[in-house]
This record gives C-alpha cells, structure tokens and sequence, in this order.
C-alpha cells in the first residue's frame, strides 16, 4: 500500500502522484485527495494504482451511483466524481494537451450535452456491449480484463435498452451481445451475430432520416450526433464552405455529416470516403434525395494518394480514436484543401495531428468540445482549420 498526495488529472481517466521520484497513475482519485493504493503494475519508470481507502476527501467526490462499477466494471471511472467537475478535468486534460503537444493555447472548456446535467449524465448511452462468461453471464467487463461482473442495472443506457433485461439472462456458448437503440423508437440487438428486435434502426438527425443496418456505427450518446452535426455545420459557416465545388468526408460512415450538410448548403458537392460496405450502403439508402452527394468504399489513405492536389475544397474527416495519423495527414497537407474540419475522439490523437497541421500553414479557426461521454474520461472535439 501507498499512501499518495493526487496532484493532477493525466489523459486516460487516471490521476498523478509521486512516489519515491516515480509517476503513479492511480484510478478513482481525484486532484487534492489524500489516498491509499494499492500498486497493480511497477515499471521502471512510472507505477500504476487503485485507490483502496480516501484518506482526505475532495469536495468533488460524491457517491457513485453504479455498484458494478465498484466491483471494476469498465465505462464509469469518472462516476465517482461531480459531474459539472468531469467537465473541468476534461478541460484541463484538452487544453494542456494542446499547448504540450501543439503548442495551441486555447480556452476551449468542454460543454455539457444537453439534458445531461439535470439527468446526472445518466440514460444517455443508446449503444451498450455486453460480453458474456464462460458460465453464460453477461455483462460489462472488468477494466483491464476479460472478467465479466454481474449487474443488475444499466444506469448510463437509455431506458428502452435496460428494460430489455438482457443483462439479467444466461446466454451459454454466445461472446458478446450489442445493443441499440435508435431516437425513433427502435431497438436492436446482436446476440453474437444474430439479429433481434428491430432489422433495422432509424435515425434522426437534423431533419433528416438515417437508416442503419445492424451492427452499423453510430455516435453512443443520444444527443451526440445533432450536437456533433449541429458543431460541424457551424463552422462549415464560419469557413465559408463553398457548394459550387467539390468537397469530402473523410471516415463517412452513413454520412452523417456529408448528407446533413450537402442539404443544408443548396446540395452542396460531397464525395464521402468509408471503408465499410455496410456503411456505404446505409449512407445511399439514406441520401437518395441528395443529387451531389456520391458514396466511395475505399481506404482513407489509399484513396488520398490517388487524388491530385487541389481536388477539394474542404474535407471534414471523423478518424477513429486513433487519430488520421501521419501518413494521411501528409496526404491531407498534399491535397492542399482551403479548409479542413476535424472532428477528434482522443485529444491527445489529435492534438498531434494539429501540430503537422499547423506546421504545414494550417491555423485553428474555432474549437469545440462535448461531454458526451459522462461518467468517463472521453470527450469529443471539433476543430475548424483553414490556411
């Protein structure tokens, strides 16, 4: 056991301390609080801990309101934590990352989604994964493991999707089993690969349908794609994105930006890239109406190295957590767009791709970022970029 003095909040939901002149990342601390912890991982320069006992108590701790999460269940490290205060940690994580790695100093403060604060960040997640033992329970797992705990609530899923109850049966011989539910009134789910409930789920988005074949992408939080489309429309305002010439959605998936954007910008030309033949398929099945808006399966980078320089005008691109990572940001740089539109599930992903961007003449005109993960170290960012 260690006795720690949490200093800061660090990328990844954990916090820092010291210890004999070595880091320790310890979970489910919070800054200021005297703890003890106990060391699950010593390497020879940092350790890795969890904290067993609060010796002095923050006057952000409050009682977290998941009991599976206090046996490890993964997906609420942050709920034991007020939730107007997530929201500070996350600021502070967003804006150092930025100026230590980008050299970007920004005063952007992560926004609550709304409804969030007056529901607790609670009933927000319409897209659930619960993976199942050997003995045939299902459930979130054990952070770090393969270990499944039993729970008999899902108190950050929508309540279409808890009251399915199948995170109360036994399913022997099956893996995994993912759940959604859609803002329309729909609900799915995937027993392995078996289809159940609804064959497809609508969606809608800023006054438009989206239809999605099972197992398709889709953002978790409810509100998170109106509030993400919503952001992404604004600043394709602030760049004046231009209709007449052609434009691309990088990492489409169903085109939910291109599809809402090409109808609100007088059918604005958009060519959006996805490697996912589903996805494709769902992203036609929903814009037949847009005469300008063209789908291609491709590999994002594969695809920008066949592409001649000044072929776009302005590309949004949704990467994965990962980021768009150097070879497609060279590509990007190469194609030379007037405005590019990044929206980022990882700051420090990102944060790496706006300093090559930057380098390469790139500015940061707007920057946004949404709590839509509460209860959980994640946020997303939208960043508008022109040179």
């Amino acid at each position: 056991m260690l006795k720690l003095k949490i200093e800061k909040v660090a990328h990844g939901g954990v916090f820092i301390a010291r210890h004999d002149s070595k880091v320790v990342f310890v979970s489910g601390a919070i800054p200021g609080e005297l703890v003890e912890a106990k060391v699950v991982q010593d390497t020879k320069s940092f350790l890795r801990a969890e904290t067993v006992e609060v010796l002095e108590e923050s006057e952000h701790r409050v009682k977290h309101f998941w009991k599976a999460a206090l046996k490890g269940a993964g997906g609420a490290e942050f709920g034991h934590i007020e939730l107007s205060y997530q929201r500070v940690l996350k600021t502070q994580v967003l804006q150092k990352v930025l100026s230590r790695m980008a050299g970007i100093e920004s005063e952007v403060v992560v926004e609550a989604a709304p409804g969030d604060q007056e529901n607790q960040g609670l009933r927000y997640r319409t897209r659930v994964q619960l993976n199942v033992d050997e003995s045939g329970t299902a459930g979130p797992s054990k952070i770090r493991t393969n270990e499944i705990v039993f729970t008999r609530d899902l108190p950050l899923a929508v309540k279409e999707i808890e009251e399915l109850g199948l995170h109360l049966k036994n399913f022997n011989g099956v893996d995994k089993i993912k759940i959604a539910a859609s803002n329309t009134g729909n609900s799915q789910w995937l027993i392995d690969k078996k289809v159940n409930g609804d064959q497809q789920l609508i969606e809608r988005v800023a006054g438009r349908t989206f239809r999605l074949s099972p197992g398709s992408f889709w953002q978790a939080h409810v509100k998170g794609p109106e509030l993400l489309t919503s952001c992404v429309s604004e600043f394709a305002k602030l760049l004046n994105l231009d209709p007449e010439k052609q434009n691309l959605d990088l990492y489409s998936g169903a085109g939910l930006f291109s599809a809402t954007l090409s109808a609100q910008f007088d059918g604005a030309k958009f060519l959006a890239i996805e490697s996912s033949k589903q996805a494709i398929a769902d992203g036609e099945r929903s814009s037949h109406d847009l005469d300008n808006l063209r789908f291609h399966q491709a590999d994002v980078l594969k695809f920008l190295r066949s592409q001649t320089a000044g072929t776009f005008d302005t590309i949004i691109l949704d990467p994965p957590r990962s980021g768009a990572a150097n070879k497609v940001v060279e590509q990007l740089i190469r194609l030379s767009p007037r405005n590019m539109i990044y929206v980022a599930c990882d700051p420090v992903a990102l944060a790496r791709d706006l300093k090559t961007l930057g380098d390469a003449g790139y500015n940061v005109k707007a920057m946004r970022a949404f709590d839509i993960f509460p209860h959980t170290h994640h946020f997303e960012t939208v960043v508008a970029l022109a040179r």
